[in-house]
């Protein structure tokens, strides 16, 4: 058997990277002997990181051979149905999947996050491509919704996050360790989104009374150098001292540096993710629907958008808060990931069926 993934993938990105981790671990416990060719960015890397093929998802005829010789074709996971980004996001990805239509080959909606999708034409072109879906699957409420709105009459299945499957695995955390932090550990994931607020300046300004509290303070950097850059700028503003890892751990060794933490204040999905599947509680901002929704349902708090009038005082506030009650919020999100962990794996059972069919 052999799949085709389709997705955002060889381009340094923690979150995509870790659903395509999970979908490769996913799709292999449920059939070790699967063939998977992933269409990257960076084929070489994705083949030494992951141990699958990979093919240039820029090189069309190289996709068509590949798609040829397949079984089918996986689409996603991630936010990969929305013109937010760019004009050409969606075209590209729904290309690939009229290139599966063509050859005859199915192909899966996989725990996507879709929208925001402004242009009318994508929207029909949407409903046109995804109505020939062997099965469609969101990770979200609003991506369901506006599915339906949009026009499209097939099922419509609500799973979990991909990421959320995956397995943390009990290692040495080489980097974390050498700190040698002292007391309370908040770990920080910020990314560069344009506002008219200063979010940066209220989270440094936050994470420094937490300091003064007696809280370290770290900086996840979840996208590569980009993060990074962000992750100093917002370390610069502020007047204690914080730290931040480096922006090229692999994506096990970010999921350890949260799972290590006390606490996570996150901007950025897989950053959130990381803290659910580690039990790690956390407070969120939003730059996104997507973040409102996940924090919704790990019934964890968010201190509002970036474009909110909210004030640092609150942000401490309820950080305080969350490292009270710790051990309350760890059981809770214990519940949640247990039972969301067997979904993902139930998701990747159902498309392993229907390629054997």
């Amino acid at each position: 058997m052999r799949v085709v993934l389709s997705g955002y993938y060889g381009f340094n990105n923690v979150g995509d990277e870790a659903i395509l981790y999970s979908i490769i671990a996913s799709l292999k416990k449920q059939h070790p002997a699967i063939e998977i060719v992933v269409l990257s960015n960076d084929p070489a890397y994705t083949e030494k990181t992951y141990r699958v093929k990979a093919v240039n998802r820029w090189k069309i005829p190289e996709i068509m051979k590949t798609l040829k010789n397949a079984d089918g074709l996986i689409s996603g996971g991630g936010s990969l149905l929305q013109d937010k980004t760019g004009r050409k996001t969606i075209p590209y990805y729904l290309g690939i999947m009229m290139m599966a239509v063509i050859l005859r080959k199915p192909f899966f909606i996989y725990a996507q996050g879709i929208g925001p999708v402004a242009i009318p034409y994508h929207k029909r072109f949407i409903k046109h491509v995804l109505s020939k879906a062997a099965f469609i699957s969101v990770r979200d409420k609003d991506s369901k919704k506006l599915l339906e709105e949009i026009g499209i009459k097939k099922p419509i299945e609500l799973v979990p996050d991909p990421v959320l499957g995956i397995d943390v695995i009990d290692e040495e955390n080489n980097w974390f360790t050498k700190q040698n932090f002292q007391g309370n550990v908040i770990s920080v994931s910020v990314r560069d989104w344009p506002s008219e607020q200063n979010y940066l300046q209220k989270i440094a300004g936050a994470l420094d009374r937490c300091v003064q509290a007696g809280s370290e303070v770290v900086f996840i950097p979840m996208h590569g150098e980009h993060d990074d850059i962000t992750s100093k700028r917002a370390a610069e503003m502020m007047k204690e001292k914080s730290v931040i890892a480096p922006y090229d751990a692999e994506i096990h060794e970010k999921v350890a540096f949260i799972g290590a933490s006390d606490l996570l204040v996150g901007m950025r999905l897989h950053a959130l993710i990381f803290a659910a599947v580690t039990h790690t509680p956390f407070v969120a901002l939003s730059y996104d629907p997507k973040i409102d929704s996940f924090a919704e349902m790990a019934e964890q708090p968010q201190i509002g958008h970036v474009d909110d009038e909210w004030q640092e005082e609150e942000l401490f506030n309820m950080l305080s808060l969350q490292l009270r009650e710790k051990v309350k919020e760890e059981t809770k999100l214990k519940f949640f990931t247990s039972r969301l962990k067997l979904e993902t794996s139930e998701l990747a059972q159902k498309v392993v069926q229907a390629l054997k069919k």
